[in-house]
């Protein structure tokens, strides 16, 4: 069964960090993009960040440029997300996501999500 697993997610202060993982199943990340999204209360699912497959090029959302690092370790056919001063408005469901193509573009897997709140 091929599966995406996000991990990681809590309840976080203002100012605080969480290391987002998705771990892959039943296929192996070498040669898919991955990207991370979020979506929050009331709001459309947006894109935090993606990297392509060669780990060449990475993408972030201005919201978050300078605060998150995306990153993968395909011997381990994982990807994380370290998330650096966080601020209330990165409240939301975390998704990570892979492309087959490597390019950032259409998404064929999706995790089932992971909980983020910031709050003090």
């Amino acid at each position: 069964q091929l599966q995406l697993v996000e991990s990681g997610g809590g309840l976080v202060q203002p100012g605080g960090s969480l290391r987002l993982s998705c771990a892959a199943s039943g296929f192996t990340l070498d040669h898919y993009a991955i990207g991370w999204f979020r979506q929050a209360p009331g709001k459309e699912r947006e894109g935090v960040s993606c990297i392509s497959s060669s780990g060449g090029s990475t993408n972030y959302a201005d919201s978050v440029k300078g605060r998150f690092t995306i990153s993968r370790d395909n011997a381990k056919n994982m990807m994380y997300l370290q998330m650096n001063s966080l601020k209330p408005e990165d409240t939301a469901v975390y998704y990570c996501a892979a492309d087959s193509m490597g390019v950032c573009a259409g998404y064929d897997y999706w995790g089932q999500g992971t909980q983020v709140t910031v709050s003090s």
